[in-house]
């Protein structure tokens, strides 16, 4: 590659690593008074949520309703379907691994501080309302993204099924995505200086804490994290499409998996997610329809964390982590926090709540596993993040049969 070629493809993610380098080491230097970058980073944060809710609504309706052939439409959602849960059982059986092997909760000691979890409505109920809302403008509110989600699919599947009738609102859909396309790359010329700032802001307020009673979890999650996002995006980008499936991942990632673990939060990923994507060949259906989907309900890393807390609770509580059917429900348990963490910043607390209501621990253990989740969460956001584009080339990989 000559260097003029090798300067246009990495020039913009060598400026995003430079500016996060250059945040993290401002706010490691200046400490707590780092605080004071965060607006800026929240101004970025704040326009990509923004567009979230229009992206996610006209990629995906806009999918649905350009589709000519409904059959390969639910071949991609059953592929789909089956990466996610592939590739979260290989995440979780990674930690369950080192968990086993490393022990990293054992003479663990952490002070048990009261806190009290609150009842919301029966489990059938919280269903509900996961998937359905009862008034059109609480769709334009990111936390109800499933909702949207189910919400666009029937759009495009009724502009579809409108026939002729329905042309001028499909085109109406298609030149929505295009718009809100054009409107992401408007949003990313901030990028640097948003993640810059919120890198500082991280690095300054929270950085201290990650030294203390949590390193030994923390030293264990950060290198298997590292280690699956490597390897494991690697081997899952070559099985996808060979040495050139992963040039093409590894040249175009970068960016969306930085926004990710500076914001935490896989939707604010989604537009840089959708972007790499394109850029990596993934086919328009493919991507609009697996990654919006996958931002909501696959989270690779989300399974990694949720595996360490239930060990780290365990170990608290002086019960036996071990046996097949013990290694089974975890699993079960960490993808189902997947899918109901959404794409919210901080929503590990629901995950969290889930696991200690199944497993009977008392409401002392929800603050013990909120920090933890809290000091993991940027790496954990990108597994999850990057994941799905990853799983979008496995799912074209198996659609198209291509090498």
């Amino acid at each position: 590659m000559s260097r003029k070629k090798f300067i246009k493809q990495w020039r913009f993610t060598l400026i995003l690593v430079c500016a996060v380098a250059g945040g993290a080491i401002l706010g490691y230097v200046i400490g707590p008074d780092a605080e004071v970058l965060k607006p800026f980073g929240d101004v970025f944060l704040n326009l990509l949520f923004t567009a979230v809710v229009p992206l996610v609504f006209f990629s995906l309706s806009s999918a649905v309703a350009a589709s000519q052939n409904l059959k390969r439409l639910g071949r991609i959602a059953s592929l789909m379907i089956i990466m996610f849960l592939i590739t979260a059982v290989v995440s979780s059986c990674l930690m369950l691994f080192a968990v086993k092997i490393f022990k990293p909760a054992e003479d663990l000691t952490l002070e048990l501080t009261e806190q009290s979890l609150k009842e919301e409505g029966n489990f059938s109920d919280k269903i509900v309302d996961t998937l359905t809302v009862s008034d059109f403008p609480a769709l334009l509110n990111r936390r109800n993204i499933l909702a949207l989600i189910i919400f666009s699919i029937l759009t495009g599947l009724a502009s579809h099924m409108a026939a002729e009738k329905g042309r001028p609102f499909r085109e109406f859909l298609i030149s929505g995505a295009e718009v809100m396309g054009r409107l992401i790359k408007l949003i990313m010329l901030y990028a640097p200086i948003g993640l810059g700032a919120y890198f500082a802001y991280l690095v300054g307020v929270f950085g201290p804490q990650l030294i203390g009673t949590y390193a030994k979890v923390i030293g264990l999650y950060y290198p298997v994290a590292i280690l699956y996002f490597l390897l494991g995006f690697s081997f899952y980008a070559f099985f996808a499409a060979g040495r050139n499936g992963i040039k093409r991942f590894w040249m175009y990632i970068p960016p969306a998996a930085l926004i990710a673990g500076g914001t935490a939060s896989s939707l604010a990923a989604l537009p840089a997610n959708l972007q790499a994507a394109e850029r990596i060949g993934i086919p328009e259906d493919v991507r609009e329809i697996v990654l919006p989907i996958g931002a909501t309900i696959h989270m690779d890393g989300t399974c990694l964390a949720a595996i360490l807390k239930i060990a780290v609770l365990f170990s608290l509580f002086g019960r036996n982590f071990s046996g097949m059917d013990t290694f089974v429900v975890a699993i079960g348990i960490s993808i189902l926090c997947g899918v109901v963490m959404s794409g919210i910043p901080a929503g590990g607390l629901l995950g969290e709540a889930l696991i200690i209501s199944f497993y009977g621990f008392g409401p002392e253990a929800l603050p013990i596993i909120a920090m933890l989740g809290t000091l993991i969460d940027p790496p954990a956001t990108m597994i999850n993040s990057s994941g799905d584009t990853v799983a979008a080339m496995l799912v074209a990989r198996l659609l198209e049969k291509r090498t």
